[in-house]
């Protein structure tokens, strides 16, 4: 039985090296950690999350928006989070795993953070400037639904791959609660649309 066992753990090694080969003529399969598009897609994220954290944390104290600073948390999330993706590339699926565990454990964290200053703006009567709000809240959205555009194909690749996938998708979706919120401040005067979204 150990011969067979050994056999069938041989038979699955080749059949993993068989779906992650590479000829040296570029063209890697989609679930291939070494697919240089997969990288340059997670470069170009990288500076998109990067460039929108600084954007949106301006935009958020500047209109006292707890919503924009939760959205600009999570854009610097994603942005230590693709960076991550990149430094495992390839290496093995524990840490792949570890990885993908992290990720999440940096999204809890920012998450605590976040209701710390929404429950201080609730209880000061904060109230954000919903333009801004609107205005930033459509930038996020756009900047996430192109990085989503580009990851879709990698969408059923490896753990590291579909938990990049499923952040900027979910992150689509918390961009349009946003601009919710934009409109829930715009019609009622108050900042709890704003906190509730947060």
């Amino acid at each position: 039985s150990r011969r067979l066992r050994g056999g069938a753990c041989t038979a699955l090694q080749k059949i993993n090296m068989h779906m992650n080969h590479d000829d040296g003529h570029g063209h890697s399969t989609l679930s291939s950690p070494h697919n240089k598009a997969w990288r340059r897609i997670l470069w170009i994220a990288l500076i998109v999350n990067a460039a929108m954290f600084f954007v949106e944390v301006g935009a958020g104290f500047s209109a006292s928006s707890s919503s924009l600073l939760a959205d600009a948390l999570d854009f610097f999330g994603d942005a230590v989070n693709y960076g991550i993706s990149l430094g495992v590339v390839g290496m093995a699926f524990a840490w792949q795993t570890r990885a993908a565990f992290f990720k999440g454990f940096t999204l809890a964290f920012f998450g605590v953070a976040i209701l710390a200053n929404t429950a201080w703006n609730a209880y000061i009567g904060t109230v954000p400037e919903a333009p801004t709000m609107g205005v930033i809240g459509f930038l996020a959205l756009l900047a996430n639904v192109g990085v989503a555009l580009l990851l879709y194909r990698y969408r059923n690749g490896d753990a590291n791959m579909r938990s990049v996938w499923i952040c900027t998708r979910n992150d689509a979706v918390g961009n349009m609660a946003v601009l919710l919120a934009a409109v829930g401040v715009f019609g009622t005067a108050t900042g709890y649309p704003d906190f509730i979204v947060a």
